[in-house]
């Protein structure tokens, strides 16, 4: 059997630090922000897959369900209560809001992954380009950047939307990748132009390790905190875009997503009629949502930076 490893008294801010065992489990991915995000999303996850198995989806379609009625507990205002068949109510197309709740969460949360994951893929190749390679590369990238930055991306989508008309999940997260890759990017060379002078690089140009494995197989593995912190940013940006674009009427309105479910409660007056579990359900879990992401984004930049950990 091993024995455990003892530490002596070490001098800290403000006393001495009294001898203890040595933590060999010591992991910064293990950190509270990013355990807990990882878990509020997880647990999400898993309430939807329940309601994939135990709830009828069917009723997220219109005029499935009864009109107007409201959460279990609450009353509307004719004095209707709400019924366990209808635990989250319904709302005025005859939709269990349920139903549109386990349908629509993906949906959404799709978009992001796919933008973000599109944007990221681009902002890898051209920030590694642009900060290991430098020369004309990294001008042109840099002022690609610069543009792509200043241009106010929802008014674009929007006329872009407009002029296609409606659009799918997938065609919709594509179109929100075009400008998804700029920051990224931005960060990546950052940090590959503080990197490309590191002692192992030099040692590996010496060695005459091809550019491409310096890149990918070198610096790129140093950088994956760095990068999974942008990737969730970056999703961030492309779920409020998506919800934005829903919001304003032009998104997909057949398919059930949350944001579509707020701009049919703003068309239908829900606020002033007082259905406010209808536009209350989506919203609080985007913001649920917009938290764990959060949670997790703080978590991977302790990873990246020991500086920002805490010593116990």
């Amino acid at each position: 059997m091993a024995e455990d490893i003892t530490v002596k008294d070490a001098p800290v801010a403000g006393g001495t630090k009294k001898a203890g065992l040595l933590n060999r489990f010591d992991n910064p991915w293990l950190n509270w922000k990013f355990l807990s995000g990882a878990g509020i999303l997880g647990f999400m996850f898993f309430l939807i897959f329940l309601g994939y198995q135990l709830w009828d989806t069917d009723l997220a379609l219109s005029a499935r369900a009864p009109l107007n009625l409201p959460p279990v507990g609450f009353s509307n205002w004719r004095g209707q209560e709400g019924i366990p068949e209808h635990p989250l109510g319904t709302e005025n197309s005859g939709r269990d809001m349920l139903a549109l709740w386990i349908v629509g969460t993906p949906r959404t949360i799709f978009v992001g992954v796919v933008a973000a994951t599109v944007g990221m893929i681009a902002g890898i190749i051209l920030g590694f380009m642009a900060g290991f390679l430098g020369g004309i590369f990294d001008d042109v990238i840099r002022l690609a950047v610069d543009i792509a930055i200043t241009i106010p991306s929802l008014l674009v989508l929007i006329v872009i939307q407009a002029v296609l008309g409606r659009v799918d999940l997938l065609t919709m997260a594509l179109l929100i990748s075009l400008f998804s890759w700029a920051t990224p990017t931005r960060y990546i060379r950052a940090q590959v132009l503080s990197m490309r002078e590191s002692g192992y690089v030099q040692m590996a140009r010496l060695s005459g390790v091809p550019v491409r494995d310096i890149m990918f197989k070198e610096i790129m593995p140093n950088l994956l905190p760095y990068l999974a912190a942008s990737y969730i940013g970056n999703m961030q940006g492309a779920i409020i875009s998506a919800v934005g674009l829903e919001v304003l009427g032009f998104g997909p309105q057949r398919i059930p997503s949350l944001g579509v479910a707020i701009f049919f409660s703003i068309e239908a007056g829900a606020l002033f009629r007082n259905m406010w579990w209808w536009w209350g359900v989506p919203t609080v879990t985007l913001s649920i949502v917009f938290v764990a992401l959060l949670l997790i984004s703080l978590g991977l930049d302790e990873v990246a930076n020991p500086r920002l950990r805490k010593a116990n």
